[in-house]
């Protein structure tokens, strides 16, 4: 074992990788795909099944791993659209218990235009409309879908899940990924885990918790499973603002703290670019840091309360014990 400060380094299996290219993308088949809102809401996000059996990609899938969809038709340059990535939300065995389904979760993305760059129109407002996001909600049962991957090794559960406890932070369709390890974790064949899990789901309306139903139901059967939700634009009970993910986190230390001093502990981060901005902040200015990230020398002399979010970007990274996988 290594000693408190750099906690146990978690041993990962040996991820396959690129089975499918995405310059010679496989069919795959939707089974399902329905709305993962609880109520209305300015997204649109989808629980997407795919029919993977008889590829490369049958039984070759990791929780946490990601698989490529390639839309169809050409883009605005006249040649076919590039994959788009997606986090797998199943755990290892599929959907179907089998390998052959994997599931992800697909959000629309609507969006008005804005310069991009110096030759592009100030005036042109119109929509935006995402070109594989939106292919993928279109999707009806039975549509084909074109597929790579797998993609992606670091972010995935060690080969021996009961060697640590975990903490998983997500925002958005950042917590796809989170369902499928919560389910490999405490459905699995051989019996739930007996580690501590901790899961933070980050939203901007309770009407946007993705799969509340399932981690609800989880931690009213598993004491070792927490679930927190973390709401920023609603107001507490109690009237006070809301929060984002590493605002609750730091709110919380009391219940947090003693996980993270843990040297089983592992931290997952899953969501938008710059999530981990906070969450970094956070465990350097509590003195929480040991064993997760390591402090570039540049600012190793100035107080953590006095970093500057683009030196906490430029100049922490995590280690082995704290996974990202942002976007």
């Amino acid at each position: 074992m290594s000693n408190l400060a750099e906690g146990i380094e978690p041993v990962l299996p040996d991820a396959k990788m690129h089975l499918v290219l995405p310059t010679a993308p496989v069919v795959g088949k939707v089974v399902t795909s329905k709305s993962c809102m609880k109520g209305k809401s300015a997204s649109f996000i989808r629980h997407l099944a795919v029919d993977v059996s008889g590829t490369p990609l049958e039984g070759n899938f990791l929780v946490g791993q990601s698989f490529g969809v390639v839309p169809p038709g050409v883009d605005a340059n006249g040649k076919p659209h590039k994959v788009r990535l997606y986090s797998i939300s199943c755990p290892s065995w599929g959907e179907d218990g089998q390998g052959k389904v994997v599931s992800t979760t697909p959000k629309r993305v609507l969006d008005e235009r804005q310069p991009q760059k110096p030759s592009d129109d100030p005036e042109d407002h119109s929509l935006f409309v995402g070109v594989c996001s939106n292919h993928l909600c279109d999707l009806r049962p039975g549509d084909e879908v074109m597929v790579s991957g797998p993609n992606g090794k670091r972010f995935i559960l060690p080969v021996d899940p009961s060697q640590h406890d975990y903490l998983f932070l997500a925002t958005g369709t950042g917590i796809a990924p989170f369902r499928g390890m919560a389910m490999e974790l405490f459905q699995h064949p051989k019996g739930p885990t007996t580690s501590r899990v901790e899961l933070v789901m980050g939203a901007p309306y309770t009407t946007d918790l993705l799969y509340d139903d399932l981690f609800t139901d989880l931690a009213a059967k598993h004491k070792n499973f927490r679930y927190h939700t973390a709401i920023s634009r609603e107001r507490r009970p109690d009237g006070r603002r809301g929060l984002y993910v590493h605002q609750y986190l730091e709110e919380q230390l009391d219940h947090f703290g003693d996980m993270l001093r843990n040297p089983r502990t592992l931290i997952y981060v899953c969501g938008l670019a710059g999530m981990q901005v906070g969450l970094f902040h956070i465990l350097a200015r509590h003195g929480l840091d040991a064993g997760y990230l390591t402090i570039h020398e540049e600012i190793a002399s100035i107080p953590p309360a006095d970093w500057t979010a683009e030196q906490i970007k430029r100049r922490v990274r995590q280690t082995h014990r704290c996974m990202l996988e942002v976007y």
